[in-house]
């Protein structure tokens, strides 16, 4: 970044003398227009900005201030700092109809800004978007009003900041008290409540519009009917349509989080029937709180109406522009045009820096546009490359995309975050080997290795370790060869000359040239097809250059790619419709984003926030770049998911706060009910780490509770070295709950909780591979019971459960704090001939500490003097 003091840029002071002359010209042309050829019918709007008082988010210093901008002197300015976003406000007094506004623009102008009005200084509505500024003098028609009027720029057209010799804004004072809106503002939100009579009456009845549908509670005091109208709005009527079950006492209450709770209309004299109330308050949930019911039954609403003035609140969404996208200082974007040495050197730069950078915060992405390449890839830690083509074989590397474990002396296992995914590689002349050692949240997705004769290991090629990972949609026309891999998952990929090489858990399903089924020597577990998956959605850059995001469509029965030697089927969307968050973003923000009806696209970087991130809206897609991370703070949780249709969430890290979070992500809310398998919410590539990095804390990290959920690819860990780390530092009880039907999880990756590693609530669950490592610290057997059991399951499957089914699934056990500590069984399950257990293996490492049995009482122990034991199938 160029420094200030190099700067050419004139100084305050020193202005060039082309702004003095078009001063002098405007001034001129002002005085000398003739005045005659007004029309007569309409007044002039009026000049209402000059000399009010101005604000910014920034200034440049201290001689370019906001007020400089409102001086009606065309020869002073305001500059802001070189960064985005930036705004200038100005104060008009009162509320006023704004009608033209005017932005005479220095030489540092914007390329993408918002023009908005507001009544409070808070809540902004945009009367103006653009993402295609021209800079000079700008004279824009509007339509809005408000007190205050803003500039809100989110792009900058030059490496300096925002800066304005002019902002004047032209109107008619008294814009007059807002109208309360006769929409419904309720109609189709995510509506929740206390209880439902029966699953006929749900929440949702009340918000649907159809006044032959009805919501109806429990018969007792309180209730409460909650409908979240997605941002933050303001509230002036409330239309209450009462079955006879009415609510002789109650309140309605506003909240900006659902959790504190104002009133803002209360009545113990209820009489039912339809009720149409004026009120005054503000907020994104609105609830009817019913203290004392009119009659013996319960509280029924046939519709709960909300009418608003003006609608949402908008606290300034910038609009993406989808050529030329801002992702962030973390991105680095290459084309064929870019010089192979400058490409190299930002790839060393990065691995040199990231190599054994495990629990900083840095994340990055490096991106190549189609067309071909020169270049040694070698991925160290939260670094993400990828191509940016529809199919993998439009970008191709000449050279390696590796990862390698020197820094540990050959041992990956602690190879962990970062992956390579839409590329196809061309190994050197001469060279017919890549590596790709690596262990958890490591994936190698959608890549294409060229040449029959090449191989891929997957470990360092000799000597130490490596424990997990993910091959998925890839195509390696040679030789995929695992050498000292302990355990991976191979999901709908291609080995042109097969596979070779076993330890303790290896899986393939839907695998065109997997090796033939066997267990347990070699521990081949081979599933013919994927019953139903959606691959990962991924950007790509189109062929007029437009960035967009690729989702494709669900499959059933599958095997093999999706891209190789077939056009990809699914669904595009412009990178138009995304927010591109960045780090630093509040939480607020993002949802007002996704009540717009956006998708997000998380940039590098470390997210925090400190209340949920709330996914209502069907078909949303969150995808992260370079595992872009979502840290929960203040016990907050991070992301809430709504029980609707296919929800996409990809490629993000979730990480604990200090302050112990209930659950980190949560996939439906409780009690969900809705049958979801057309179209399925999917998680992809879904990290959650809890301590490491520093200490954290997370009761739960997943629940889900929604039906037919896909998980596909993710790793759950409470952390087992790093810093805040500790039986009683980072604790953590459970990796994953699921309590929806009809759950799927493809790749699941689960270690170190102190009790349950993941409990199964919901009927018709399927597993298919799964890794597990139980707590290493337990200080001693007396700390570690589960009532009279000694230690927790890795896997539980709740007594209730009738149909549940498992193939491929590994435990192993590592108590080096107490090798004396046993875990009486890896995996607990109800004795049902439609539970099924398929190739299980407990290990005991190094022959630190005891399982005693595989599953249930079946099995051999694994210990010190047989470290692995082996059961094919359950019952």
């Amino acid at each position: 970044m160029t420094s200030r003091a190099t700067s050419v840029r004139p100084a305050p002071g020193r202005r060039p003398r082309r702004r003095t002359l078009i001063g002098l010209v405007v001034a001129l042309v002002a005085a000398l227009a003739p005045t005659g050829l007004t029309p007569p019918a309409q007044a002039a709007p009026v000049l209402l900005s000059q000399g009010r008082p101005a604000t910014a988010s920034s200034t440049e210093n201290a001689g370019t201030p906001a007020a400089a901008a409102v001086d009606g002197n065309t020869g002073t300015r305001w500059s802001s700092a070189f960064s985005d976003p930036q705004w200038l406000r100005v104060d008009l007094g009162a509320r006023a109809t704004i009608s033209q506004v005017t932005l005479v623009w220095e030489g540092a102008y914007a390329r993408a800004f918002q023009l908005q009005t507001s009544d409070d200084g808070s809540a902004w509505t945009t009367i103006h978007t653009t993402t295609a500024g021209t800079g000079g003098t700008q004279t824009l028609a509007v339509r809005g009003a408000g007190r205050y009027v803003r500039m809100y720029g989110t792009a900058r057209a030059t490496g300096y900041g925002y800066s304005l010799w002019e902002f004047q804004v032209y109107g008619e004072t008294g814009g007059g008290t807002p109208t309360c809106g006769s929409a419904n503002a309720a109609q189709g939100r995510p509506a929740t409540a206390s209880s439902t009579e029966n699953a006929g009456l749900p929440a949702s009845a009340a918000v649907d519009g159809d006044t032959g549908t009805r919501w109806a509670s429990a018969a007792s005091d309180p209730q409460w009917l909650r409908v979240d109208l997605g941002s933050t709005q303001t509230i002036c009527r409330v239309v209450l349509n009462w079955e006879a079950a009415y609510a002789r006492a109650f309140q309605l209450q506003t909240s900006a989080d659902g959790a504190a709770w104002t009133t803002i209309y209360s009545t113990t004299t209820g009489a039912g029937g339809v009720q149409t109330l004026d009120v005054t308050g503000s907020g994104r949930y609105l609830r009817m709180y019913g203290t004392a019911r009119g009659t013996g039954y319960g509280y029924s609403l046939w519709e709960f109406q909300v009418n608003t003035t003006g609608g949402t609140t908008d606290p300034g969404i910038p609009p993406t522009d989808p050529r030329n996208p801002n992702f962030g200082p973390n991105t680095f974007v290459f084309d064929p045009s870019t010089p192979t040495a400058t490409i190299q050197s930002r790839l060393n730069t990065l691995f040199t820096q990231q190599e054994t950078n495990q629990f900083g915060p840095q994340r990055y992405a490096v991106l190549f546009k189609p067309g071909s390449y020169t270049a040694d890839v070698n991925l160290g830690f939260f670094t993400q490359v990828a191509g940016l083509g529809l199919s993998p074989d439009d970008v191709n590397l000449n050279g390696h995309v590796r990862v390698e474990a020197f820094w540990m002396g050959g041992n990956a296992t602690q190879n962990f975050w970062r992956a390579a995914e839409n590329l196809s590689v061309t190994l050197p002349a001469g060279v017919t080997v890549e590596r790709w050692a690596v262990s958890q949240a490591a994936p190698y997705r959608r890549m294409h290795l060229r040449g029959g004769q090449n191989q891929i290991q997957l470990w360092n090629g000799g000597d130490g370790w490596s424990s997990g990972g993910l091959m998925a949609d890839t195509r390696i026309d040679g030789l995929v060869v695992s050498g000292s891999q302990q355990q991976w998952y191979s999901r709908n990929s291609e080995f042109g000359n097969g596979w070779t090489g076993s330890v303790w858990n290896m899986v393939f399903q839907g695998v065109v040239g997997a090796p033939a089924p066997h267990f347990p020597n070699p521990s081949h577990t081979v599933i013919a097809q994927t019953p139903q998956v959606r691959e990962k959605p991924f950007l790509y850059v189109d062929g007029t250059g437009e960035y967009r995001v690729f989702v494709p469509a669900l499959r059933t029965n599958s095997t093999g790619t999706s891209w190789y030697g077939k056009a990809p089927a699914g669904s595009s969307i412009s990178l138009s419709q995304f927010y591109l968050v960045q780090p630093g973003t509040s939480a607020a923000t993002i949802n007002a984003a996704l009540a717009q009806g956006r998708h997000l696209l998380f940039t590098p970087g470390v997210h925090h926030v400190t209340e949920p991130i709330r996914v209502d809206r069907p078909d949303t897609v969150i995808l992260g770049l370079g595992l872009a991370t979502i840290q929960a703070d203040n016990g907050t949780v991070a992301m809430r998911v709504a029980d609707v249709d296919g929800v996409k969430v990809a490629g993000i890290m979730f990480e604990a706060g200090q302050v112990t979070s209930p659950v980190l992500m949560e996939v439906g809310p409780p009690g969900s009910a809705a049958s979801h398998a057309a179209n399925p919410t999917s998680l992809h590539d879904v990290f959650f780490r809890i301590g490491g990095p520093g200490v954290g804390r997370a009761t739960t990290t997943l629940t889900v509770n929604s039906d037919n959920v896909i998980g596909d690819h993710m790793w759950l860990w409470r952390a087992d070295h790093g810093d805040g780390v500790g039986w009683t530092v980072n604790t953590a009880d459970t990796g994953l709950t699921v309590n929806g039907d009809n759950v799927t999880m493809y790749g699941l990756f689960v270690e170190h909780y102190q009790k349950y590693q993941t409990v199964w609530n919901g009927n018709g669950g399927r597993t298919y591979f799964y890794q597990n490592e139980m707590p290493y610290d337990p200080p001693n057997q007396a700390g570690w019971m589960n009532g009279s059991t000694r230690g927790y399951a890795a896997y539980k499957v709740a007594d209730s459960v009738t149909s549940h089914q498992a193939w491929g699934l590994g435990s192993y056990c590592f108590f080096n704090v107490n090798p004396a500590v046993v875990a009486d069984r890896a995996f607990e399950v109800p004795t049902n001939p439609n539970v099924r257990f398929t190739n299980m293996v407990t290990v005991s490492l190094g022959g630190v500490g005891t399982i005693n049995r595989v599953i249930n009482n079946t099995g051999d122990t694994a210990n010190a003097a047989h470290q692995q034991s082996y059961l094919t199938n359950y019952p």
